[in-house]
C-alpha cells in the first residue's frame, strides 16, 4: 500500500511478564480515506493492538508507523506525542470517557489546549459540536453529560477528537452501547468524516453486521493474530476462513451461509493451542474434513501466515490452501 497511514508491522504485546500473548505478530496497514473493521470476538485482541498504536500498551515487539512517524515500542516520549494529535480515539463508553465534572464545551476544547491548536478557541467547539450533529451548538456547550443521551454523547466524543483534524480515527466499539435506532445514525456520521474531511477509521467491533454498513475492509482477529483480511465485500459475501464463516452465520444480512454454533470458549491467550490457534474449535477439524483432506496433522501442529487467495484477500488456513492448490 502507497503512503499509508496506518502501518503496523509484526506488532506484539503481552502481558503478564509475558506470558499472555494478547497482540501476537499481527501486521495491518490503513489507507487514507479508508475504514478498516477489525472484528472478532470479545478477547481477541482488537482493543489491545488500537491501545498500541496510540501507545496506551506498550510494544513487545515489531513496530507501528503513523503517516511514516515510528511510535517508539515503549508507548512514551517525543515520537508518541508527535503523532498523538493525528490519531484520536474513540471509546466504547461514551459516559465513561466524559468527565462528569466538565461541561460539553470543556470536554471539546481540552484536546485544542493539550495541543495548543491555533484559532478561535468558542469558533472550533462550535464548528466541530455542529459537525456531528449537535445543533445548533450553542443549545450543548454549557451542558454537562448527565443531562445528554447516550448518543448525544457519543457526538459530544467525536466531535472532541475530530476537532484536532486527525488522520487516523480509532474506534472502539463506538456503538455497542447504543440503542439500535441510533447505531445508524452514528456509523453515518463517522462514514461523512471519511468522505468530507478523508479521514481514516479502524471500527473495532465483535459485530459484523456493523462491517457491512461502514467498512471498506474487514480484518478477522482470533486469539491476538489476523486469520483473515481483504475487501469487506469479499471477505463477507464470500468468507474463507471457518471462524470467519461461523461469525458470519449469526448475521441476518448473510442468510446465505448455514448457521454454525461454535463450541467452547476462546482459548486462553497464555495457553495457545499448536498449529492452527482455531483448530480446537474448528468446525472442519470437528466434521472430520480435515482429516479427509489429509490436513489434520498441520492443523494441529504446524503454525501458518496470511496466504494470499484473491487480490487484496489473505486467509490463514490449511483447509484453503489446500483447496486453492
Amino acid at each position: 500500500m502507497a503512503d499509508p497511514v496506518l502501518r503496523a508491522q509484526h506488532v506484539q504485546v503481552r502481558f503478564d511478564a509475558g506470558r499472555v500473548r494478547a497482540v501476537d505478530t499481527v501486521s495491518l496497514e490503513v489507507g487514507r480515506g479508508e475504514v478498516v473493521a477489525l472484528v472478532g470476538e470479545s478477547g481477541c485482541g482488537k482493543t489491545t493492538l488500537i491501545r498500541s498504536v496510540v501507545g496506551l500498551e506498550p510494544l513487545a515487539a515489531g513496530s507501528v508507523e503513523v503517516e511514516g512517524r515510528p511510535i517508539g515500542s515503549s508507548g512514551k516520549g517525543r515520537a508518541l506525542r508527535a503523532v498523538r494529535r493525528r490519531v484520536q480515539m474513540i471509546f466504547q463508553d461514551p459516559t465513561g470517557a466524559l468527565n462528569p465534572r466538565h461541561s460539553i464545551y470543556e470536554a471539546v476544547a481540552e484536546g485544542l489546549r493539550i495541543h495548543k491548536v491555533k484559532g478561535d478557541e468558542a469558533a472550533l467547539v462550535s464548528d466541530a459540536l455542529a459537525a456531528a450533529g449537535l445543533r445548533p451548538p450553542e443549545r450543548y456547550l454549557r451542558r454537562f453529560p448527565h443531562e445528554l443521551s447516550g448518543g448525544q454523547k457519543q457526538r459530544v466524543l467525536i466531535a472532541a477528537a475530530m476537532a484536532l483534524q486527525p488522520a487516523l480515527l480509532l474506534a472502539d466499539e463506538p456503538v455497542a452501547s447504543l440503542d439500535a435506532s441510533i447505531r445508524g445514525e452514528i456509523l453515518a456520521l463517522m462514514r461523512s468524516y471519511v468522505e468530507r474531511d478523508g479521514v481514516s477509521i479502524v471500527a473495532v467491533t465483535h459485530d459484523l453486521g456493523l462491517a457491512w454498513n461502514i467498512a471498506d475492509r474487514v480484518a478477522v482477529m482470533y486469539l491476538g493474530r489476523i486469520v483473515e483480511v481483504g475487501p469487506a465485500e469479499a471477505v463477507l459475501r464470500s468468507p474463507q476462513h471457518p471462524y470467519t464463516r461461523a461469525l458470519l452465520s449469526v448475521v441476518p444480512e448473510t442468510g446465505h451461509l448455514e448457521q454454525q454454533i461454535l463450541t467452547g470458549e476462546t482459548p486462553d491467550p497464555s495457553k495457545v493451542p499448536s498449529g492452527c490457534r482455531f483448530h480446537p474449535r474448528c468446525p472442519v477439524v470437528a466434521s472430520g474434513e480435515a482429516a479427509r483432506l489429509g490436513i489434520e496433522d498441520r492443523c494441529r501442529g504446524v503454525d501458518l501466515e496470511l496466504e494470499v487467495v484473491a487480490e487484496g484477500h489473505e486467509v490463514a488456513c490449511h483447509a484453503v490452501s489446500v483447496r486453492s492448490t
